[in-house]
């Protein structure tokens, strides 16, 4: 009886053992036990793995092009058919200068022999230039344009209210010598004469008028132009001016006699060019104009002169930077055929003025032109 009930137990005990380990291989079926205790019921728990597919809203964001009509104001231009000859279309132009504290004007003279014959033009454009400069705020002194020269000048410069005594009193006791190094000249006096540092202003424009019947021969600093230029031109924040009264190439010189190519102001015409000046023949009986015309190059505008006589003041048209401006900024006055600015342009602006005129018989216009005051 005690054998069948022992071995009853160990039966039962090596089936639960083989059980497990057969069930454990069942593919995809977990299994918990309980603990088997002595007259009570055995219990096996099964949990079965199931995959369920679940449909989940998700936000995405996604770049979408859209097009949207937007309304544009295109210029449109009619031809319309005038009756009779409106005339033809002129355009005076300028470029406004910056506004500045005051301008040093250096005039740098040739003083070889071969000058003197220019005495009573040079004095003429030096008269010019002071009635064309501002009433004040400016300074102005004659060098020589020998080095050797110029680094020792020391006479103290024009002012507002001297006039052509002065200047001939100033060019009568001027250094005089015989080399022709206009460039090297201008940058001895400025950066090594110690006069110089007494009058010449760094917040004041600075304009340089080169006087010469022989072309530039710098060796010493200033051997390329482009050496002058950049130096110059990083003076004064880039506030600097240029005008030359050269020779000029014989096919254009107004020289009664045969110009010699060496003679030719090419290196003062390139800086001049370089820095859109003024250039003058030597030869012209009068440089007040070209002088004149480098004065204004430096000092805001005001007002403007028409080159030619308007057909009708309701052809004139004002642009500015390629706008055209309304009639509120500006005035004509056909007294003295000047357009005058109620508002100043400011510095830098470009500024056209295009009206029709009748030219007169027998000339060429040469199409639009720009003319200087």
């Amino acid at each position: 009886m005690i054998k069948d009930i022992f071995t009853n137990s160990m039966f039962k005990r090596i089936f639960n053992i083989m059980l497990i380990t057969a069930i454990s291989f069942v593919p995809a079926c977990t299994y918990e036990y309980g603990i088997i205790k002595s007259g009570e019921k055995e219990y096996i728990y099964e949990t079965e793995t199931v995959e369920v597919e679940v449909e989940v809203p998700v936000e995405v964001e996604v770049e979408v092009e859209v097009e949207v009509e937007v309304e544009v104001e295109v210029p449109v231009y009619i031809e319309t058919v005038v009756e009779g000859d409106p005339g033809e279309v002129w355009v005076d132009s300028f470029t406004q200068p910056l506004a500045y504290d005051g301008i040093d004007i250096l005039w740098v003279i040739d003083t070889s022999g071969s000058m003197y014959r220019y005495d009573p033009q040079l004095m003429a454009g030096i008269e010019a230039m002071l009635g064309a400069l501002p009433v004040t705020n400016w300074r102005l002194v004659m060098i020589s344009n020998d080095p050797d020269r110029a680094i020792f000048e020391a006479q103290f410069p024009l002012v507002p209210g001297d006039d052509i005594v002065d200047a001939e009193a100033m060019y009568a006791v001027m250094g005089r010598g015989g080399w022709e190094h206009g460039f090297d000249a201008v940058y001895d006096y400025i950066t090594s004469n110690p006069y110089a540092a007494t009058w010449m202003r760094a917040d004041a424009a600075l304009l340089v008028v080169f006087v010469s019947d022989e072309e530039e021969q710098s060796f010493t600093t200033m051997t390329a132009v482009s050496d002058f230029t950049n130096w110059y031109g990083a003076l004064r924040g880039g506030s600097v001016f240029m005008a030359s009264i050269v020779n000029q190439e014989p096919a254009v010189s107004v020289c009664d006699w045969s110009v010699s190519s060496v003679d030719v102001g090419d290196r003062y015409m390139e800086a001049t060019n370089y820095f859109g000046g003024t250039i003058v023949d030597i030869c012209a009986e009068d440089w007040a104009p070209g002088v004149t015309d480098a004065t204004h190059s430096i000092t805001p505008h005001e007002s403007w002169p028409l080159t030619q006589i308007p057909n009708d003041e309701d052809s004139i048209n004002v642009f500015i930077n390629g706008s055209l401006q309304p009639d509120s900024i500006w005035t004509y006055s056909s007294s003295d055929n000047t357009v005058y600015f109620n508002t100043i342009p400011t510095g830098g602006d470009h500024v056209e003025i295009g009206y029709l005129y009748t030219p007169a018989p027998d000339t060429d216009t040469g199409g639009t032109d720009t003319a200087t005051p």
